[in-house]
C-alpha cells in the first residue's frame, strides 16, 4: 500500500491505533461516573504543558502529560472538597489552562499560536519518532490500568459508597482514574487534538451501549469502534487532505447514529416480546432480575 511507504504515515497509523484503544478504554469508566466532559477539561489544562514544553525546549508531550496529571488531581480534589464553589474553581482551572498555554508558547523563542494548531486539532505529518515512543509508553500504562483494575474501577464507577463498604480504596481509585484520563488525553492529542479528544473517549462508548448492556461486551465494542474510526479517519485524512481530528470525530458520530438507528427497532421488538410474554403469564419473562440496580445504571 502506498500509504505505508511513508515513515510519517507509519508513525501516524501506529499512534492512531493506540489512541483508538486507550480513549474508549478509560472513557467507559468516565461515562459510568457521569464525567463525560472530564477529558475536555483535562485537554484545556494540558495546553499549558504544551506551551511550557516549547518554552523550556523539552518534549511537549511529556510536559503536557505532567501538567495534565497535576490538573486531573486538582479536579478530583475539587470534586471531593469543593461542593459549593466547585464549578467556579473548575472553570478557572480550564480557562486558565488555555490562557496559560497561549501565553507560554508566545513567550517561547520563535513560538506563535500557529505552533499550537497541531496539538489542538491533531496533525499527521508532525508525529515524530519521539512522540511515538512517548505514546507507546503512555498507552501501555492506560491499558494496564483499565484492564488490570477493571473490577475495582467498575465497582467505584457504579457506587462509591458500596465500594467503600467492601473495603476498596475509593479515593485512590478515583485519583488513578483521573490520572489515567489525563495520560489518555496526551496520548491522543497528536492524532485527534486536545479540543476533540473528549469525543473519542465518550462517543464510542455511547455507540457500543446501543448494542450491548454487558460491561465486557461494551468495553470490547467501544475499543473496536475506536480503532476503526481512528484508522479510517487517518487514512481519509491522508488521501483527501482533510484535518485528521475532525475527520475521526465525525466518523465516530456517524457510527453512533448508524448503530442507534439499527438498535432502536431491535429494542422495540424485544419490548413487544417481553410485554406479550408478561401478558401471557410467562413466569420466566415476568421474573425480576436479582441484580437490577447497578446493571440498569451501567448497562451490564
Amino acid at each position: 500500500m502506498e500509504i505505508l511507504d511513508y515513515a510519517f504515515m507509519q508513525r501516524a497509523l501506529l499512534a492512531a491505533v493506540l489512541v483508538g484503544i486507550t480513549a474508549p478504554a478509560i472513557g467507559i469508566y468516565l461515562v459510568q461516573r457521569r464525567q463525560a466532559l472530564m477529558g475536555d477539561g483535562i485537554g484545556h489544562v494540558a495546553m499549558t504543558g504544551v506551551g511550557l514544553g516549547f518554552l523550556l525546549s523539552t518534549s511537549p508531550v511529556w510536559m503536557a502529560t505532567a501538567v495534565a496529571v497535576v490538573g486531573a488531581v486538582i479536579m478530583e480534589l475539587i470534586r471531593w472538597y469543593g461542593r459549593t464553589r466547585g464549578d467556579i474553581a473548575l472553570a478557572m482551572l480550564f480557562y486558565g489552562g488555555m490562557a496559560g498555554g497561549v501565553m507560554l508558547i508566545n513567550l517561547a523563542p520563535g513560538g506563535s499560536n500557529a505552533n499550537l494548531n497541531s496539538y489542538l486539532f491533531g496533525s499527521l505529518s508532525t508525529v515524530s519518532e519521539e512522540d511515538v515512543t512517548a505514546i507507546c509508553v503512555l498507552a501501555a500504562f492506560v491499558v494496564l490500568v483499565t484492564l488490570g483494575l477493571r473490577r475495582q474501577l467498575f465497582a467505584v464507577s457504579q457506587d462509591e459508597e458500596f465500594a467503600r463498604v467492601t473495603g476498596l480504596p475509593v479515593r485512590a481509585l478515583n485519583l488513578l482514574t483521573a490520572v489515567t484520563a489525563a495520560v489518555t488525553v496526551t496520548v491522543a492529542m497528536r492524532v485527534v487534538g486536545l479540543l476533540l479528544v473528549s469525543a473519542l473517549m465518550v462517543v464510542p462508548v455511547a455507540a457500543a451501549q446501543q448494542l450491548s448492556r454487558s460491561f465486557a461486551a461494551t468495553f470490547a465494542i467501544a475499543v473496536a469502534i475506536g480503532v476503526s474510526v481512528t484508522l479510517g479517519g487517518t487514512v481519509t485524512s491522508y488521501y483527501q487532505d482533510v484535518p485528521p481530528g475532525a475527520t475521526i470525530v465525525l466518523l465516530t458520530i456517524g457510527v453512533f447514529i448508524a448503530l442507534t438507528m439499527l438498535a432502536t427497532p431491535l429494542a422495540r421488538r424485544r419490548a413487544r416480546a417481553a410485554a406479550a410474554a408478561q401478558a401471557a403469564g410467562d413466569p420466566a419473562e415476568c421474573a425480576i432480575p436479582a441484580t437490577r440496580g447497578p446493571e440498569r445504571k451501567v448497562g451490564v
